[in-house]
């Protein structure tokens, strides 16, 4: 019994002091990261003049289509920014081989666009950029619209489709719909082809191949067919690759290699069309791909999913075979930008949402566009994926997010813009310093953000030895919240220069969230105690572990913890003006959080204030239960990768 008073002693003592110095952190503002100068920074290229473009939402089509419709892909056009130091990695894209010549691309402003029936009628591949997205409901959309393009181009030549699909083992009910719907695509050219003598004098119009993409390339088709059960047959041939790579970039370049001669040999227009539910692993080799199809000017049509919102990362649901327990597995799913824009870290760790951007994967997207092509975004409902954000309607207003749209620029160039600006280059910075991802597009990260929420152990000794390190964990990223709260007040001045609507939004919301986690932070600190001192017993027998969450109910110390404080660190201050302190921050943020509503509604800045609000600054414990057999991953349990 003495042994164990001690024990609470020494850590009371841990976390009190920790609590207590952090009230003088929140009065007493440490800029320890480099300053940023309060001017406005005006350059030739402070205005971001974007062309028109047509944007499509696709609604489903289950019936084969008789009548010719036609469309060509929208243009868009992006600015280029100047030079400058920012915090995002360069090593891997300053050796790029496809950076080295010169990528020139004419901004042309003020034009007038030809007319929809023109661009379907008379233009071939190559005449036209591609477009940023289409959203589809689903793969008997994307699969008429895939139809239209090809009709399109069969104008000017016949053409060869290559088909590439994802080998990931959450790709199975994917290409089992498109086997499915795949005969669509050839009937409703036998229609078009009937109705239009440009196209019926070509005979057979379409040929198409088949293969599977992983960590390397399985070609399914010997050679590219015009049989659709051949083609349907080989679809449902595509095996799972265990490795969990998506290389899409060196695959893409290993099918122009193969199939460019034999295009150029029949005469057909080559076109690629790739299946994927992840962002491509090999991503950083994105400029090469992009130079490889303009050169063999063979366009490349993508069918994917929305990105997650600022992150690269997503989970999916996975049942094991064995015990039939869950788990979780982490899949790349973004982000929408060159370089993620948003906070990556939840204010207790690495975060573990699914919170929908409204854009396609940034590699996904400048892929298509600039091959001519079109990146299909296909509906959010996904059964397995999960998080919080992960069941929502996954569909933002066109009019709403117009202002929003990512920047497509290649990462380099991307990185002279932000370099430019000091107010994109002070929440880079903040990004990158409050990043618990080993993510190789940020600079940095810190694994000692990962604070500990789950399965404490409800021994007292173990759930002790636990809480000296997190409260440690979560005295120290408070103090890093706090760096963070001072740049971005020191430099809310520059957001009135700042013409980005999406750059201005990211500000906001992170602004809202470093002070809000440091409320949620001190609220964690104070549950850890108060627990340590009563550790009382779990009232279900099957409890094993306890879990702190999120709780809209906030506590304050009672007399007997604020007694503590004053004894142990000989504190003059009076309890009520503690409480003011604790309430004023809380407040802060909640104003801060309103200001994201008022200023971006409709969007997913305004999506993620919204949830943090309804989810309260306060943290709670509970009780739970563990299940032993989750001990037996690695070794009976085999989780995979996809």
């Amino acid at each position: 019994m003495h042994s164990q008073t001690r024990n609470v002693s020494a850590l009371s003592t841990s976390i009190l002091i920790h609590t207590v110095v952090l009230v003088v952190l929140w009065v007493l503002r440490i800029d320890l990261l480099p300053a940023i100068p309060d001017v406005v920074v005006e350059t030739f290229f402070n205005e971001e003049q974007t062309q028109e473009k047509f944007v499509k939402e696709l609604e489903e089509q289950t019936e084969i289509s008789e009548t010719q419709n036609v469309n060509a892909g929208g243009v868009v056009s992006t600015t280029i920014g100047g030079a400058g130091t920012v915090q995002v990695a360069q090593t891997q894209i300053d050796t790029s081989e496809s950076l080295k010549e010169p990528d020139v691309e004419v901004n042309i402003t003020d034009v007038t666009l030809p007319g929809q029936e023109f661009l379907g009628e008379d233009l071939g591949v190559g005449e036209v950029n591609g477009e940023v997205g289409a959203v589809v409901e689903g793969y008997g959309a994307a699969l008429s619209r895939i139809t239209q393009e090809l009709v399109r181009l069969m104008r000017e030549r016949k053409v060869m489709a290559v088909w590439l699909f994802d080998e990931s083992e959450s790709m199975k009910d994917d290409q089992k719909e498109i086997a499915t719907e795949f005969h669509k695509v050839y009937e409703e050219l036998g229609i078009q082809q009937d109705q239009d003598e440009q196209i019926k004098k070509k005979g057979e119009v379409l040929t198409t191949s088949i293969l599977g993409f992983g960590d390397r390339i399985n070609v399914l088709t010997k050679t590219p067919t015009g049989d659709v059960k051949k083609i349907q047959q080989a679809i449902h041939r595509i095996g799972i690759d265990r490795t969990g790579n998506e290389n899409m970039c060196k695959s893409i370049a290993a099918v122009l290699d193969q199939f460019t001669p034999l295009a150029r040999k029949q005469k057909r227009q080559l076109v690629v069309i790739v299946v994927s539910d992840e962002s491509p692993t090999d991503h950083v080799q994105i400029e090469q791909a992009i130079q490889r199809v303009k050169k063999a000017a063979a366009p490349i049509y993508i069918l994917g999913r929305e990105a997650i919102f600022g992150y690269p990362y997503a989970r999916i649901r996975w049942k094991d075979p064995v015990y039939g327990l869950n788990h979780w597995v982490r899949i790349d799913r973004g982000p929408e930008t060159a370089f993620p824009e948003c906070l990556q870290y939840d204010g207790m760790h690495a975060r573990w949402d699914a919170f929908s951007s409204g854009f396609g994967p940034y590699a996904h997207v400048r892929l298509a566009k600039h091959s001519g092509g079109i990146f299909f975004m296909l509906p959010g409902e996904e059964e397995q994926l999960d998080g919080a954000g992960a069941n929502e309607a996954r569909r933002f207003a066109a009019l709403a997010m117009k202002e929003y749209e990512p920047l497509l620029l290649a990462r380099r160039d991307y990185a002279q813009q932000v370099s430019s600006r000091p107010f994109r280059v002070a929440i880079s910075n903040i990004i990158a310093r409050l990043n618990p991802n080993d993510y190789p597009l940020i600079p940095s990260h810190d694994p000692k953000l990962n604070i500990q929420q789950h399965h404490y152990s409800i021994e007292a000794a173990e759930f002790r030895r636990q809480a000296v390190e997190a409260g440690q964990r979560a005295f120290r990223a408070m103090g890093l919240l706090s760096e963070a709260i001072a740049i971005l007040d020191k430099n809310e001045s520059l957001r009135a220069g700042e013409n980005s609507q999406r750059w201005r939004a990211n500000f906001d919301l992170i602004r809202s969230q470093c002070y809000a986690y440091r409320v949620r932070l001190f609220q964690f600190l104070l549950v850890l105690d108060k627990h340590a001192v009563e550790f009382p017993p779990p009232k279900q027998p099957k409890s094993n572990r306890w879990h702190f969450n999120r709780s809209r109910k906030m506590i304050t110390p009672d007399d007997g913890q604020y007694k503590r404080v004053q004894v142990q660190l000989k504190l003059k201050a009076k309890r009520e003006s503690f409480l003011a302190e604790m309430k004023d921050q809380q407040n802060r943020a909640t104003q801060l959080f309103e200001l994201v509503l008022a200023e971006h509604p409709g969007t997913p800045w305004a999506r993620r204030a919204r949830w943090e609000l309804d989810h309260g600054y306060g943290m709670a414990i509970r009780e739970g239960f563990h299940d032993p057999r989750y001990r037996d991953v690695g070794k009976r349990i085999k989780v995979p990768k996809f």
